[in-house]
């Protein structure tokens, strides 16, 4: 396929490379928000929320391509619009992200573009078993982080709120399990 690109196709192809790359730049707002110093990158979350999901896909027998792909685009949007909390999204900005996710893969072949806006949109309904569970590994990777920064006491602040939000999203008995696994190493 890279064979039979145009050049024109090729610099698109470097350009979506380069705005993915962007999400090495961009901070996660909540850990702003409540005054972590030096706090990961978008890019750090979909990395290891990646992980996450190759482990727990390869072991529940779950399409592991396909969660992969959801866990590294899930956030993309944000290489353009910038992170924002829960409680910062609106209709707007859902309306922007959207037309972010179609600006970013305009860049790509049809074939390809066709593909993960079919993948995003599935995780963005999160109706199939494969967008559920990507959601839910998501959150597990956000209580993950907060008692590492517990641990590491990089604020003084209550990271509470990021666990609630993960307890109320992590339903499957298997990861709930691994959610607690995190609670008790997060208390000692």
């Amino acid at each position: 396929m890279l064979k039979k690109m145009t050049n024109s196709s090729l610099h698109n192809l470097v350009k979506f490379f380069e705005t993915a790359g962007r999400l090495k730049r961009t901070p996660r707002a909540g850990w702003i928000e409540i005054g972590i110093r030096q706090p990961e990158s978008v890019a750090d979350h979909t990395f290891r929320t990646s992980i996450l999901c190759m482990i727990y896909a390869d072991m529940e027998g779950l399409d592991q391509l396909k969660l992969l792909r959801m866990a590294l685009i899930h956030d993309l949007p944000e290489a353009i619009t910038g992170d924002l909390t829960p409680s910062k999204k609106t209709k707007e900005s859902k309306e922007r992200e959207d037309a972010a996710i179609k600006q970013i893969l305009d860049l790509l072949p049809k074939k390809q573009r066709e593909k993960y806006l079919t993948d995003w949109n599935e995780y963005q309904e999160g109706k199939t078993e494969e967008a559920k569970a990507v959601r839910q590994l998501e959150k597990l990777e956000m209580a993950l982080q907060a008692k590492e920064y517990e641990k590491a006491r990089s604020t003084g602040q209550s990271l509470k709120r990021f666990i609630k939000s993960a307890e109320k999203a992590v339903t499957r008995p298997e990861l709930r399990r691994l959610l607690s696994c995190i609670l008790e190493e997060r208390q000692r």
